[in-house]
Parts: structure tokens; sequence; C-alpha cells
């Protein structure tokens, strides 16, 4: 079903827009994400569409961004909540994983990297930053959160692409990677607080 044509502003538009191949992304995969698919989605022109995104690989990179950045805020929420040192690792995991799996992320940027997009996880790796920048000044924790981040992210990765068919290979429950990827965060958590000597503050 098409959205009901109106006048919007452009930021609306492209919000739309980006929503709507979200949803495409999800229904029939990266290969069905095209400026023609979404703009049947959205009632609007083709045209219109490449105005906002210049290509179907530009539109792509802003879906990335867009899931990115939603997923981030999501994270980021959760991690304002409550202090570092009771943070709930396994739900931070829980999100990560599902945006690469069922949100769809990880398809599409496989997809992007497999038709030359090269900076398909940018906009992932740009999201990111900006929210572990907001959240620590201190230099040795960022880099501890970068570290886990980028172990957290390449696991979500290859679990959406490979996670199923493996623990079934290997007889293994099929959140074992979720539950693994939760152990070593943990883990690097403790030790760096027990290295500085000190309990992470609110």
């Amino acid at each position: 079903m098409s959205i009901a044509k109106k006048r919007l502003s452009p930021e609306e538009s492209r919000a739309v827009a980006l929503e709507a191949a979200r949803l495409i992304l999800i229904e029939a995969g990266p290969q069905a994400v095209t400026l023609k698919a979404v703009a049947g989605r959205v009632d609007r022109t083709h045209a219109n569409l490449l105005h906002h995104f210049g290509s179907a690989a530009g539109l792509q990179k802003a879906l990335a961004a867009y899931l990115a950045e939603t997923v981030c805020a999501t994270i980021g929420k959760k991690m304002t909540e409550s202090p570092p040192g009771e943070r709930n690792v396994r739900e931070i995991v829980d999100l990560t994983f599902d945006a690469f799996n069922s949100g769809g992320a990880g398809a599409l940027a496989t997809w992007m990297a497999a038709t030359g997009n090269d900076d398909a996880l940018d906009p992932i790796v740009d999201a990111i930053h900006r929210l572990i920048d907001g959240m620590t000044p201190d230099a040795q924790e960022k880099r501890l959160m970068h570290e886990d981040t980028l172990a957290l992210v390449l696991m979500a990765l290859g679990d959406a692409q490979l996670g199923g068919p493996m623990a079934e290979a290997l007889d293994l429950p099929r959140d074992t990677s979720r539950v693994l990827a939760t152990e070593l965060i943990t883990g690097r958590i403790a030790n760096f607080w027990a290295e500085q000597g000190e309990k992470p503050q609110a």
C-alpha cells in the first residue's frame, strides 16, 4: 500500500523514503532497495528520489546511515539510563545483533560491498563514533569502547551472514554468538576497571 501523496518538506520526504526503503529491505532483501521500488512505495516519482539520493548506491548508503542512527539512538538511550558498572551488556549485544540480522543492516552492508560500494560500512562506523564520542571524554575508556564496538559489529555482521548455519552445523544454540559477545565485552569491561583501580562512576 502506498503512502498518500501530500506536500512534504525535503526532510520529511527523505525520512518517508528511508522508512519505505527499510521496510523493503526487511521484506525483500537489499537487492530490492531501488529508487524505483521506493518511489512506488511512497507514491513519488523516480526523479524525486533521484533528487534526494542521487543514485541507488546513494539511497543504500543513506539507508545504512538511517539504520545505524536508529539503533545507535536506542543503544545510547539504554546506556544513559544506567551507570557504566550496571549496564546490561546482553541488551546492547541483542540490539546490535538484531540490527544486523532481522533489521537487515548486515545484508545491506554485504550487498553494498559486493556491488562495489567500498565505503558500505562508513555510515555505520560514523554513527557509532558519534555515539561513543558523545558518551565518554576519557581517552582510555573511549579506546576500550572503540575496540569492543569493533568486535561486536564484526560478530554481529558475521552472525547475520552465517550464524544460523554455523550454529546448526556445530550443534550449538542459535544465540551462542550473542552469549560469547556478551561474555567477551563484560570481561573486557571488568578488566579495564580493575586495571584502573576504581569502580565505574555513574
